[in-house]
């Protein structure tokens, strides 16, 4: 192997070993701990090192870097305590997610390190908004994320690259090709000769670099780094590079040919270096052993310390608290006595307007936001007011941009996030549940961002346009659901969502868009999430509903003046006001709950259940609970008509009140 110095101090060359052989020791180190029971799991970057090593040298301590789960030379060159990593990997309170994920699924702000998870593809995605934050910013910084070469086959890469292209984001995209994911050899992955050729196809620049060589990848990711922060765009780097380990210890490597891995052996990035030291008189033997010696007790005295750590505790009260961060939320009224009879979409409009003003870090993304307006006109205007910085048309890439929203909230932005639709957002679906809903409970990160869901039925639009798809993410702990009904909550709700530091699913039932009006304040004000609204008071049934509900609730109620309730708006899903529904079924003694998604695993389900739970023994009538019907949403006006449940709303209304 044929090492180039060029301008390389000794201290640095020697810097560079060291950080190699750091790692190494501490794999090692894992790989008996693992046979002697004393850790779960093992995934060994041993023979690419040279990589983490490099890369991570060469990028700034303020520069965020991605890694993935065999690049422990990033978070060692990163001098991370190494008690702190032992504790992560068994599971101690002292580890950077305190027992709640494992290996190197973790992140930490204060070392600019932003972890994996199992997916892999969505990190791809959030360095982008971490570099677009600092674009924006004006920051000259580079944002580095790693991937295998298995993962390159996965929709997020190219969505990724593709938004840093059009973005010109200054992101280097780290491929370490390795041969294997898992047991897959590269030529049953892809049918190109390198994985660099895939960024002529999105207009970028590539690089192919020997993997195993330490001083190539320093030197060309140093040169190159500091290209990008002069002028930046990203650049797809390929890595050639071998593990000698499985993809995990119990997966072996027998599907590995003798022959090729004896050919890497030779190859091993410490081991030449060492060798290449020692000849030119930079190194000695005594030296290599007393590095060694250090290393090996630096080891030791911190694995005893994550040793003698106890086992963490489970507190129940803890563990739900911190699945969300923090919020202090911030009632503020209108200060104003003016108001405007306004349609629900012009309230939303004039929200988002509003928390843009008044938060000048706030970034608007989604599919023909800027100057079009959305298809549903919400943005119209916002361009000329606030700039194409901030109100970013985007490609049709609903996970790479959802995951942009995530890495902009790392770099302490906020991100509204327009789905054009929200059947659409399940090409968006990964990032959220896995990504923005886990990562407080997982080390204690915010996702500072709102989704902008319109949805629902009634306008005729079919299967893929029509959906009432909330109880997707309510189902999922660390989100929050909202979904108002009237242009007042609409406007206070969103305020208060993109105030919320932590992921909000914002419902919008398009047809309510235009065909309600209501008086809403013109200034700014917020309404408190988990506090539904009581909108006519009665002693016959509790009415529970929400969005499009609440409407045909009141139509139906309209018609039958005998039958008094209590109709309760939820106004938001996740958290949920149980108190008013049992407050409300505790004094009817009957409830019915109307949505528009369909029936079998919805809301009304929950509700049910959770209302025979703790209110059976005032319960003088079976809960009812009334949804579409058990199809796609239909695109025909009369199959639609019978899909809704509005008609048999009333029917099972007028049954309830005679039961």
């Amino acid at each position: 192997m044929r090492y180039h110095v060029g301008s390389l101090e000794q201290e640095k060359l020697l810097d560079l070993y060291k950080a190699m052989l750091k790692p190494r020791m501490i794999e090692e180190k894992m790989l008996i701990l693992l046979r002697q029971g004393k850790i779960s799991k093992w995934f060994s970057g041993i023979g690419q090192e040279a990589i983490s090593v490099g890369v991570t040298k060469a990028l700034k301590e303020s520069e965020y870097i991605l890694p993935m789960h065999r690049n422990l030379g990033v978070f060692t060159s990163r001098n991370i305590p190494l008690n702190r990593l032992f504790a992560q990997w068994q599971g101690k309170k002292s580890g950077f997610t305190q027992g709640r994920d494992r290996s190197f699924h973790f992140g930490t702000q204060e070392y600019k390190i932003v972890g994996m998870i199992s997916h892999l593809g969505p990190q791809l995605g959030v360095a982008d908004g971490i570099a677009l934050a600092d674009m924006l910013r004006r920051k000259k910084r580079v944002t580095a994320v790693f991937t295998g070469e298995g993962a390159t086959s996965e929709g997020d890469f190219h969505e990724a690259l593709n938004v840093a292209s059009v973005w010109n984001l200054p992101v280097l995209f780290c491929i370490e090709n390795n041969g294997y994911g898992l047991s897959t050899p590269t030529n049953e992955q892809y049918n190109c000769e390198h994985l660099a050729d895939r960024a002529k196809g999105y207009g970028i620049e590539s690089r192919i670099i020997d993997g195993n060589n330490i001083l190539e990848v320093y030197a060309k990711v140093d040169e190159l780094c500091k290209a990008i922060r002069r002028r930046p765009r990203p650049v797809l780097l390929e890595f050639k590079t071998f593990r000698m380990r499985g993809h995990e210890e119990a997966s072996g490597t027998k599907y590995v040919p003798d022959k090729l891995m004896k050919e890497w052996e030779k190859k091993d990035p410490i081991s030449n270096y060492e060798s290449f030291l020692l000849e030119e008189g930079m190194l000695t033997e005594e030296m290599v052993a007393e590095i060694k010696a250090d290393f090996s007790d630096e080891i030791n005295t911190n694995l005893q310390l994550a040793f003698d750590e106890p086992g963490v505790s489970s507190i129940e009260s803890k563990e739900l608290k911190e699945v969300y961060q923090g919020f202090d939320y911030q009632n503020i009224e209108s200060k104003s006595n003016q108001a405007e009879n306004i349609r629900f979409v012009d309230a939303i409009s004039q929200g988002l307007e509003q928390s843009m003003f008044r938060h000048n870090e706030l970034i608007i993304m989604g599919q023909d936001v800027a100057d079009y307006g959305g298809v549903f006109k919400i943005t119209e205007g916002f361009v000329p007011k606030f700039g194409k910085s901030r109100v970013r048309n985007t490609p049709i890439c609903e996970s790479a941009i959802v995951s942009a929203a995530m890495g902009l909230s790392i770099n302490g932005m906020k991100a509204v996030v327009e789905m054009q639709f929200a059947d659409f957002v399940s090409s968006g679906f990964n990032p959220i549940v896995n990504y923005l809903g886990k990562i407080h409970y997982r080390w204690n990160e915010k996702a500072d961002v709102v989704i902008r869901m319109p949805c629902g039925g009634g306008v005729g639009a079919g299967p893929f346009h029509s959906q009432t798809n909330e109880a997707w993410f309510t189902k999922t702990p660390g989100l929050k659901v909202v979904y108002p009904a009237f242009p007042y909550d609409a406007k206070g709700l969103l305020n208060t969502a993109i105030n919320d530091p932590n992921p909000v699913l914002f419902f919008e039932h398009k047809g309510l868009y235009r065909s309600i009006k209501g008086d809403v304040p013109t200034d700014y004000y917020t309404l408190p999430f988990g506090k539904a609204k009581i909108l006519r008071e009665g002693n016959s049934i509790s009415v529970v509903t929400y969005g499009a509900g609440v409407h045909w609730a009141m139509e139906t109620l309209d018609k039958h003046p005998e039958i008094d309730v209590d109709l309760i708006d939820l106004r938001t899903l996740q958290p949920l006001d149980t108190e008013a529904i049992y407050d409300s079924v505790k004094k009817t003694g009957k409830l019915i709950i109307l949505q528009e998604d369909t029936l079998f695993g919805g809301v009304a389900s929950d509700i049910s259940a959770m209302v025979m739970e703790n209110c059976f023994e005032y319960l003088d009538a079976p809960v009812k609970r009334v949804g579409s019907l058990e199809t796609p949403v239909p695109f025909a006006k009369s199959l639609e008509e019978n899909f809704l449940p509005k008609q048999r709303f009333e029917s099972e209304l007028i049954t309830l009140f005679k039961y």
